[in-house]
């Protein structure tokens, strides 16, 4: 459809209809191929097919200004005021060629990211993909949500929410002096900056993403500790940079983090003499292999030390289930000191008994520990001692990890026996 308006008011000038010959009345209708000169058609004579051979130019003048009329979806009172085409004629072929028609489809996609651009400049917009929750009003969610009404894209309460309170008694008169003039322009400007905060945040808010705070929270997840400890610390200039930036900044972070552990793990490599990931890849299970040996020669020693004292052993059992269903360990491992001290250990037909002089079996008696662990330590001990010309009680306590009390009657016994120095 065209506007006649550019013609003269004198029907003689205007163009001649391509069908009946006669001068253009509006509505007409106008070729969108043909042309130049262009193909010209008035409606005077509307009983010729326009978009279906089975519907004349009329009916469909006559079903626009039905659905005008009835509204959209209300088909039977639109073929009530047709009266020539059904309620299923009608609604068929309006979809058809109104709503399913490309040509119409793309001018309507156009005036919706038109209406689109306009909304983002006056309120908050979000992606399909992110569209934000809808939770019932003063919910927890909703509470997080800082109060986003996501169906009008605005706040339950603004920031600065009263700050148009300072304007409600304010009234520009003729009468103003100069300095109270003045003054209430310094008002305004002062509520000025206001809504430019306003919407400095909101563009903040809406740049990040920030509405739908638990999304943000689980895409932090992803990160590292050490990434999520330095997102919490960076979130406060998030306002500097665009959305983009930050996410950069981060992520190079996280980038560097990696290159740091792998460099790390490199150098123990190199370190270890290794040279070739094949040899790498043998290191690693090896030290994988000696750490669970390490692992169950701790438990051996716990065991061993705690086996005579049923509430210690009890609660040693329990943390072990703990362990091996991948928990953590709950229940302390705490021996019943506040009862009398256990008996003696009984050494008959422990390994390693033949192997000790009368002394060191009355000591392994009285600290309750098994011969071959003490031969262990023993031999532990006196080899750093010959290595470092002494050893102190400290650097003892180091070698042997057990009891601090039992390392300390071993080391004593040691030097009272001559087999080590003190440093």
């Amino acid at each position: 459809m065209e506007c006649l308006a550019s013609f003269s008011n004198d029907p003689f000038d205007k163009p001649p209809c391509r069908g009946c010959s006669s001068y253009l009345t509006e509505p007409y209708v106008k070729c969108a191929e043909c042309g130049p000169p262009p193909f010209l058609l008035c409606l005077q004579t509307s009983d010729f097919p326009v978009l279906d051979p089975n519907w004349t130019a009329q009916e469909e003048m006559a079903l626009l200004e039905a659905v005008m009329d009835c509204g959209f979806g209300n088909w039977q009172d639109v073929a009530n005021q047709m009266c020539t085409k059904s309620k299923e004629e009608c609604e068929k072929h309006y979809m058809k060629h109104f709503i399913n028609n490309p040509l119409f489809a793309s001018t309507l996609l156009n005036l919706k990211q038109a209406e689109e651009v306009q909304h983002n400049e006056t309120a908050i917009p979000f992606h399909p993909a992110d569209d934000p929750p809808r939770p019932t009003f003063d919910s927890l969610l909703s509470r997080d949500m800082a109060g986003y009404m996501p169906a009008r894209a605005d706040f339950v309460e603004e920031f600065d929410n009263y700050a148009e309170w300072d304007l409600r008694d304010i009234d520009f008169v003729e009468d103003d002096s100069d300095i109270l003039h003045a003054l209430k322009i310094a008002v305004v400007d002062i509520y000025h900056s206001r809504l430019k905060e306003r919407q400095r945040r909101k563009k903040i808010i809406r740049d990040h993403g920030l509405i739908n705070l638990r999304k943000f929270q689980i895409l932090e997840r992803r990160y590292p500790k050490e990434v999520q400890d330095l997102y919490e610390t960076m979130r406060r200039f998030a306002r500097i940079l665009g959305p983009v930036e930050h996410d950069k900044f981060i992520e190079s972070h996280a980038l560097e983090f990696e290159l740091r552990r792998e460099i790390k793990r490199l150098q123990e490599y190199r370190a270890a003499g290794i040279t070739n990931f094949c040899s790498a890849r043998t290191y690693d299970h090896l030290k994988k292999t000696r750490d669970e040996e390490r692992v169950k020669r701790t438990m051996l020693s716990e065991v061993l030390q705690y086996i005579q004292d049923s509430s210690a052993c009890q609660q040693w059992l329990s943390r072990q289930a703990d362990i091996d269903s991948g928990l953590s360990p709950t229940v302390p491992v705490v021996s019943n000191s506040g009862r009398r001290s256990a008996p003696p250990l009984n050494l008959t037909g422990l390994p390693g008994t033949e192997k000790l002089n009368e002394k060191e079996k009355e000591l392994c008696q009285m600290v309750r520990l098994v011969p071959g662990a003490y031969l262990e330590y023993k031999a532990a001990l006196v080899n750093e001692c010959n290595k470092q010309g002494g050893l102190r009680l400290a650097q003892a306590r180091a070698l042997i990890k057990i009891d601090v009390n039992k390392t300390r009657k071993i080391y004593d016994f040691l030097i009272r026996e001559g087999y080590i120095t003190k440093a």
